[in-house]
């Protein structure tokens, strides 16, 4: 049976204070249908702290190496390599939302059932993804965690309550409502039962503050994007486990804090009385706060590209052994985020940059690395090419033909001597390379990925105009209050166009898809005439 919103609240707001929680100067409830319960805050805090919870009420992996029914199996595992931090935290979620009179029942009874990313899109709303990253990244998660349940969960869960196990709830649940959580030293390493007492008091505790509104950087969740689309996001840290860094006797550590993890809404709002309280998710384009937290950010400023050089696909060219050795050698990489905010300082930025010390790093690696011969002339366009160094030097490298490896080879050996005194290093073969190719095969090949990037992309979906109509004439069903009139009408006829009903999930993926293609068109607009200026200055 279905149990009522109020119903839930209150057995919670108990949990927590036998808990020893203290709701100093906000308060929970429900906010809406899309968002469920959220942090408020009130008039009736005078320091700035709004909420303080106890630090062994967080949900870490230390706990659940510690829990008596399932620590020793999950510590075994662990030990061995076989799990992570992260599953642990997982497979806890699972096993207390199934356990028969689970101490965590109201705070689990409050965690949403549904969520929006498309692990939980019906087949008809993730075919509106065919053709982006994301539609191969969910098709590969669903996989993955169907492997995970099969081989580890299931067994183990049936081992200890004779039930069967909710896995993708609970990774939804983890990557939706974790945080980075500081905490001593010797509260995640213990070496006695004194360590462990110092912590059981109230006064070490996670705080929520008005000094401390945003939710702490995650740690990269898209390794299964990275695994499959060979991609490299610069912006989010890429370490794969939950305990990130060590600052003095401080530890970060990913876990869930009952109540604080209630503060996982957007909108940004001020700590004035009744107002949600809201956090930042950093700046993340709209590939990753779909994938892993299920909303989207119409215009996003901080969206992003990917594009990538399939790495099976160089075994299949001309010379594939010499181009491997030298794109090892010259660390390059396959695969280039491009934010959409490199654009600015591109051939066809629409205003000059915001930053006035534009100093640009790919000028500066590029002149570092270039032809000491003189050979070749510095491009005039160098200043406005907005792809990175390191991809470019990955395709030069693959649309190189024989004699131009040999040249390279020759060039080297006049740098470094014909006896190998010394190995050159990376920044040495990347000027090599340059100089005996200069950037046209390089940018022919640019313009080829960015062509068939975009060629999928409409084959799958339509032009980018085609997704602004469907956005323009949207109706989503979700809201409550606006699009009203939709509610008893599957379209309605404004201002002399229909209206058309979409749920959230599908409206966030034409959101994301239509931003994919803009920029897929932007860049290859940039490619194009960069491509055309390197042919006539013979670069």
């Amino acid at each position: 049976m279905e149990i009522s919103t109020e119903a839930k609240l209150e057995p919670f707001l108990q949990w927590l204070q036998v808990n020893k929680v203290e709701l100093r100067g906000c308060k929970i409830k429900y906010s809406d249908e899309s968002k469920g319960f959220g942090i408020f805050s009130s008039n009736e805090f005078s320091d700035g702290v709004l909420l303080v919870v106890p630090l062994d009420l967080a949900i870490t992996p230390m706990r659940v190496l510690q829990d008596p029914l399932i620590g020793p199996e999950c510590r075994a595992m662990f030990e061995d390599g076989e799990v992570d931090d992260r599953f642990l935290m997982i497979l806890f979620l699972t096993v207390e939302r199934l356990r028969k009179n689970s101490s965590w029942k109201p705070y689990l009874d409050m965690l949403p059932t549904t969520f929006g990313n498309p692990l939980w899109f019906t087949d008809d709303e993730l075919l509106e993804l065919k053709g982006t990253t994301l539609y191969r990244a969910t098709e590969l998660q669903k996989q993955n965690l169907l492997t995970l349940y099969d081989d580890k969960v299931k067994d183990l869960v049936k081992k200890l309550l004779v039930l069967d196990g909710d896995s993708e709830r609970a990774n939804s649940i983890f990557w939706t409502r974790a945080l980075n959580i500081p905490l001593p030293h010797s509260y995640v390493f213990p070496q006695n039962q004194e360590d462990l007492n110092k912590y059981d008091s109230i006064n070490n505790s996670a705080e929520l503050s008005n000094d401390h509104n945003s939710r702490g950087e995650l740690i990269n969740g898209l390794n299964d994007i990275k695994n499959e689309a060979q991609r490299v996001n610069s912006q989010v840290n890429g370490a794969t486990s939950t305990l990130t860094s060590t600052q003095g006797e401080t530890l970060w550590i990913e876990g869930l804090v009952p109540g604080i993890d209630f503060c996982n809404h957007v909108e940004r709002s001020s700590f004035h009385s009744e107002k949600e309280i809201s956090i930042s998710y950093g700046n993340k384009g709209n590939e990753e706060l779909l994938y892993l937290y299920g909303f989207v950010i119409d215009n996003n400023p901080d969206d992003y590209l990917m594009i990538h050089y399939p790495a099976e696909a160089i075994h299949s060219i001309p010379l594939s052994d010499s181009k491997a050795l030298l794109l090892e050698e010259q660390k390059a990489q396959l695969r280039c985020l491009l934010p959409k905010s490199l654009l600015e300082h591109g051939f066809f930025a629409a205003g000059h940059p915001k930053d006035g010390n534009n100093d640009n790093k790919l000028e500066v690696d590029r002149i570092s690395s270039f032809s000491w011969s003189g050979q070749r002339r510095m491009p005039s366009y160098l200043n406005k090419l907005v792809f990175p160094e390191n991809f470019l030097t990955a395709l030069r490298t693959i649309a190189m033909q024989e004699d131009e490896i040999s040249k390279v080879s020759s060039l080297l050996e006049e740098l470094v001597g014909s006896g190998g005194e010394r190995q050159p290093s990376d920044a040495e073969v990347r000027a090599a390379v340059w100089e005996t190719c200069g950037d046209s095969g390089a940018l022919q090949l640019l313009v080829d990925l960015l062509q068939a990037k975009l060629t999928e992309l409409e084959e799958s979906s339509g032009m980018e105009d085609y997704d602004s109509e469907l956005l323009l004439k949207s109706c989503i069903t979700e809201s409550q209050g606006q699009h009203a009139s939709c509610e008893n009408n599957s379209s309605e006829e404004t201002n002399g166009w229909t209206q058309h009903k979409m749920s959230r999930k599908t409206w966030s993926s034409i959101v994301y898809r239509r931003g994919q293609k803009e920029l897929a068109l932007l860049f290859l607009k940039e490619a194009e005439h960069a491509l055309q200026l390197a042919l006539t200055e013979g670069n």
